[in-house]
């Protein structure tokens, strides 16, 4: 059976630390798949606010949704750790972008890369909505 593999760009637009807490550990006593993706999620909220974006905007009922996930699991986080997640936009289109993300622990030891797959969505009108060009632009690293 093929194995995902997720491709890391070149560059990464931000780096954001979080670190493990004993929920977020499974029954073998690392980190958990489960509460990996909420960690990516995390990640990405603070992505999109450094792009000056919000996840979901209360007043306009704009925001993003999650049109896919891939993971790939590298290694184990522990307790204690602190991860170091970091990102980039890739696959930039009319209506949506990949989050990549690179994560690993505080000794630079590689515990997943992952790839959300992200839609601009109007939640008032349930329908995709085209992404704004100055916000593709941050996005691509362009400004």
């Amino acid at each position: 059976m093929p194995r995902v593999k997720v491709a890391l760009p070149d560059t990464f637009l931000l780096t954001v630390e979080i670190p493990l807490r004993i929920t977020d550990l499974n029954y073998g006593a690392h980190l958990g798949n489960d509460a990996l993706l909420g960690i990516l999620h995390e990640a990405r909220v603070q992505f999109l606010r450094f792009l000056g974006q919000v996840e979901l905007d209360p007043t306009t009922h704009i925001g993003h949704i999650m049109a896919d996930v891939a993971i790939e699991y590298k290694g184990e986080g522990f307790y204690g750790d602190t991860l170091q997640v970091q990102m980039a936009a890739a696959d930039v289109t009319k209506y949506g972008f990949d989050v990549v993300y690179w994560v690993k622990n505080q000794e630079d030891r590689e515990i997943a890369r992952a790839k959300t797959g992200m839609l601009c969505f109007d939640y008032g009108i349930r329908k995709l909505r085209p992404l704004d060009e100055a916000y593709a632009r941050r996005l691509r690293g362009e400004g």
